[in-house]
């Protein structure tokens, strides 16, 4: 037998907010709702589904599983579009050989994104 993933799902306290967040950034679109307690994003350059549930708290502490993603122009311009979009930066990180930053979505959940090739320009 072989798995497949189908489909990152994150806990949220806003589904519907976080998807469209997320919708955005990616160009995907929201492709179902459930009422706003499990909210779906897909297309865009989305290579597998993304899904939003809705929580009663946030989970404390440093998520465990995060998204790794690749910038497919400049990183550091990407990074300024992230975070004037309203994201928030955690670290940026490597060297000239490689770099990726770290960043926060709206509701704290981290991911990384690095430049097409190992890293952006200086």
């Amino acid at each position: 037998m072989t798995l497949t993933l189908g489909m990152i799902t994150t806990d949220t306290t806003d589904a519907e907010a976080l998807a469209g967040w997320w919708a955005e950034q990616t160009g995907a679109q929201i492709a179902e709702t459930n009422d706003g307690w499990f909210v779906i994003v897909r297309g865009g350059t989305l290579p597998v589904w993304m899904a939003f549930q809705k929580v009663d708290g946030v989970t404390p502490g440093k998520n465990r599983l995060h998204l790794d993603l690749t910038a497919s122009g400049d990183l550091d311009d990407e990074v300024e579009r992230l975070l004037g979009a309203g994201a928030t930066l955690v670290a940026r990180r490597g060297d000239e050989n490689f770099r990726w930053v770290t960043l926060a979505d709206p509701q704290g959940n981290e991911f990384c994104v690095s430049g097409a090739h190992g890293g952006g320009t200086s």
